[in-house]
């Protein structure tokens, strides 16, 4: 099994096939023909229970039991089987719908039933609810929960990280100071947003034949609402309903999807640069592995490479995005196949993104706060000081507190002795001097102590 990973083509089912094999289950090429499989079977059986299709009243426990049993113990052997049927028929869903007629042979009455499989359906019908159903599966079982786990270190990090006091730097300059844990916090709150906007983006299905009319559905059975019956069975499999289409569901939720996924991405891409910034800066610390080698020529190195990795492969899994987001929803008139071929690339994307939400997760495990550092490089960086000194000055009236502090400052070198002389001069209260005395960059941290406390109040 270890040849066929090392001739893989593709990174995912190979060197990260151990992170990516649930996700193959589902959007393989077994998987597209499986969930198709499900589809039809589903539909063939909601027909039966339709009274005023009397030709399918005929459906008894034994038809039941062979149906499920289709679904319940289909297989690679089956799924090989369809292959070999699509090599005749060069259609894969026609392949599907001759492989179901043999697997009912053993009903009573399985020729006439035979005929109702894939009833006044178009290959889309099927498609875009096995399409829907698989996107569903992978929403709830991986995308989600890893979502979940990531939030969850940005609180616990949050929380555990609130006391311990950085030097900021915005524009890449030392700045007000705040706390690793708020920096996690302001993380953490992005992420629920994400989270929050995706399971609010609905799975849609449509079920209306050829041209989005039920045309062929009216024509056999003209008395009944086959709006209602088709809306009914989308409904039936946890789908929502796209009542309006062409010969295709339009696909502007799975662009919505995607994107919501890819704002996602982007902001752990920042997290990735930041995290990977602050142990450059030795903030964070990684935990050494003495088996591992960061360089082939520098045996002191230890890389932040679980970080990167995550990097790399959100902005693969993102560049594929943003191809589907403006593809997908565009299709001539009432249809044409440009998207087949881009759909079953679903599974990349988001293999791309659980790799990147896996190395993420692991770098976070081996770094650690190297609180040292942290106090070393506020020490230096007295400077941050004129920000609250300058607000004391304007409050207390001081006239262009601002210029004068930037006139006197900019750009030098300011340490305690030099700040403690400045405030000493000022026409202020002693006890507006003795805050400024009592003032380090260790204690100037503002509401950030609280408020990474609080980022675990904030649900998703």
């Amino acid at each position: 099994m270890q040849s066929l990973y090392l001739k893989s083509i593709s990174p995912l089912d190979g060197r990260y096939k151990k992170i990516t094999q649930g996700v193959s289950k589902i959007f393989s090429e077994y998987g597209f023909i499986k969930y198709r499989v499900i589809v039809e079977v589903f539909w063939l059986k909601y027909l039966s229970n339709i009274p005023e299709i009397i030709e399918l009243n005929i459906f008894n426990e034994n038809t039941y039991e062979v149906l499920n049993k289709i679904i319940k113990k289909f297989n690679l052997h089956d799924a090989k089987k369809i292959k070999n049927i699509e090599k005749k028929t060069n259609h894969d869903l026609q392949a599907i719908i001759l492989f179901l007629k043999k697997k009912i042979k053993k009903i009573k009455n399985s020729k006439k039933i035979a005929e109702f499989i894939h009833f006044s359906c178009t290959s889309e019908d099927i498609n875009n609810l096995a399409y829907a159903l698989m996107l569903k599966k992978a929403k709830e079982k991986y995308i989600l929960p890893y979502w979940k786990k990531i939030i969850q270190e940005m609180d616990n990090m949050a929380n555990k990280y609130r006391k311990d006091v950085i030097l900021s730097r915005t524009h890449g300059q030392p700045a007000t100071p705040s706390t690793m844990g708020k920096e996690m916090a302001n993380f953490s709150y992005r992420f629920k947003r994400q989270i929050k906007q995706l399971k609010k983006i609905k799975i849609l299905g449509k079920f209306n034949g050829a041209v989005g009319n039920y045309n062929a559905h009216v024509f056999a059975y003209p008395n009944l609402n086959w709006e209602e019956i088709n809306h009914n069975f989308v409904k039936s499999l946890n789908i929502y309903w796209n009542p309006y289409t062409t010969q295709i569901e339009s696909h502007d939720y799975i662009s919505e999807f995607f994107l919501c996924i890819l704002r996602f991405n982007v902001i752990l891409i920042d997290f990735n640069r930041d995290i990977w910034g602050y142990i450059s800066l030795k903030y964070f610390i990684q935990k050494i592995n003495i088996e591992e080698t960061g360089s082939s020529t520098m045996p002191h190195k230890v890389n932040p490479i679980d970080f990167e990795n995550s990097e790399g492969n959100l902005g693969i899994s993102n560049t594929l995005i943003q191809h589907f987001s403006s593809k997908l929803p565009i299709s001539r008139w009432q249809r044409d196949l440009s998207d087949s071929t881009v759909l079953r690339n679903l599974g990349s994307i988001i293999s791309y993104s659980l790799i990147s939400y896996y190395f993420t997760l692991s770098g976070i495990k081996k770094i650690k706060i190297y609180k040292k550092y942290l106090l070393k490089d506020l020490k230096k960086n007295w400077q941050v000081l004129l920000e609250p000194i300058q607000v004391i000055m304007k409050k207390n009236g001081i006239k262009n507190s601002y210029e004068k502090v930037k006139k006197l400052f900019r750009g030098k070198k300011v340490n305690f002795k030099i700040i403690k002389k400045f405030i000493k001069k000022l026409d202020i209260s002693d006890s507006e001097k003795n805050r400024l005395y009592n003032l380090t960059p260790l204690n100037y941290v503002g509401y950030s102590i609280d408020l990474a406390k609080k980022i675990k109040l904030y649900k998703y």
